[in-house]
């Protein structure tokens, strides 16, 4: 087979997509509109029925889907959902690629690598950075981790759903930035939310401060990398110059929110998580540091 000829067999390779979620739907009509013939099995067989009328094969068992195709992606709730799906097909797994795009934890997505090698079956892990509408856009981008050699074998079929990032052979690299990731996503809307609360009790409507908060957030990176020209490299030295926002100036800033929150009988939980830092900052004498000193107390000890 010459190269082209590889090519064109990886490009129209069969896929199998388990899981039928938002996201596994937008995967599966991905694969299909590039040509790619499609099994899929879902629990709940009748959300398979929007896929199948788009021209995916809809599988009886999971050990029917497994053997189905080389390439298998699953799309679900966590990694247990792995284990209790294809507990009845693990005689199928030997040869296949198993391409978990489930969120976990990072040690259960390591764990998840040895239980495939343990029935010769490859083992990618990956994160979706995007929702079910965008898969498949330019916009989209998704984060594995796994062996080179794997990745590259796939690389075309997986390029489809959004552009890889591959952090390296540790399995659980991928789950580590997506949950990372999560971690500014989730509590960028909490923000949001305590914030539109907080306006809320001044008469405000959501559809009147949702735009002005929204314009905050987006400017947020902005403001970072205006401060320092190579974002992070000064965490990275273990520097935090305290020329431009300190400790003491957020910690304060801190301190009004809580006050005011406490004032309007809002929920405090997320105010004080966020005062807890930059008070135990200061306890350790850092007031005087760049904001960024609070990385220590969340480092944990060490």
């Amino acid at each position: 087979m010459n190269e082209q000829q590889h090519h064109t067999t990886r490009r129209n390779s069969a896929v199998t997509v388990i899981g039928l979620g938002p996201m596994g739907q937008a995967m599966t009509r991905t694969l299909l509109a590039a040509g790619h013939p499609v099994t899929v099995w879902n629990r709940t067989a009748g959300r398979a029925d929007g896929v199948v009328a788009d021209g995916a094969t809809l599988a009886a068992t999971p050990s029917e889907a497994v053997e189905a195709s080389d390439l298998v992606i699953l799309s679900l709730t966590d990694y247990q959902a792995m284990y209790d799906i294809l507990d009845s097909a693990i005689a199928s797994l030997a040869g296949r690629t198993l391409v978990n795009l489930s969120s976990d934890t990072p040690d259960r997505t390591r764990k998840a690598a040895c239980w495939a090698a343990g029935h010769d079956a490859a083992f990618l892990s990956g994160g979706v950075m995007v929702p079910a509408p965008m898969v498949g856009t330019e916009a989209a981008h998704v984060y594995y981790s796994g062996p080179d050699e794997v990745m590259e074998n796939h690389r075309a079929a997986l390029a489809l759903l959004g552009t890889p990032k591959h952090l390296g052979e540790d399995p659980g690299l991928a789950q580590m930035m997506y949950q990372a990731q999560l971690a500014v996503f989730l509590t960028t809307l909490s923000g949001l939310m305590h914030a539109t609360a907080m306006l809320g009790t001044a008469g405000m409507k959501a559809k009147e401060v949702l735009p002005e908060l929204l314009s905050s957030a987006d400017s947020i990176g902005d403001i970072l990398r205006a401060g320092e020209e190579n974002p992070g490299a000064a965490l990275d030295a273990g520097e935090h110059p305290g020329d431009l926002s300190t400790v003491t100036m957020m910690g304060a800033t801190s301190d009004h929110i809580v006050e005011t929150s406490t004032s309007l009988g809002l929920d405090l939980a997320l105010p004080l998580a966020v005062q807890a830092h930059y008070r135990r900052a200061i306890e350790d004498g850092h007031g005087s540091d760049n904001w960024t000193r609070i990385i220590d107390s969340i480092r944990g000890p060490r």
